[in-house]
């Protein structure tokens, strides 16, 4: 199993929403294809087919865990996880 689908694996079974690195986060984001542009401390994800924007700031090197329950919701509602590899 790759790193990346660790990371996404972590991020969906939802037990370290509060110790979850901002860079992962990012880093999940980025391989199941959203693009990101930041302006000053938010980092703002988009990707053709989800409607939602979603605007992150981190908390020290850690992130927001209110922020990594939205980012999971989107990732479960649009089913994005199937659209990697295992």
């Amino acid at each position: 199993m790759s790193q990346k689908a660790k990371l996404l694996l972590k991020l969906l079974i939802g037990r370290s929403d509060s110790n979850f690195a901002f860079d992962d986060l990012v880093s999940v984001l980025a391989h199941l294809g959203f693009s990101l542009r930041i302006k000053g401390s938010h980092h703002i994800f988009t990707r053709e087919g989800v409607a939602e924007i979603i605007n992150l700031q981190p908390k020290g090197s850690l992130s927001k865990p209110y922020q990594v329950k939205q980012v999971r919701q989107i990732i479960l509602n649009h089913k994005l996880a199937d659209d990697t590899d295992p």
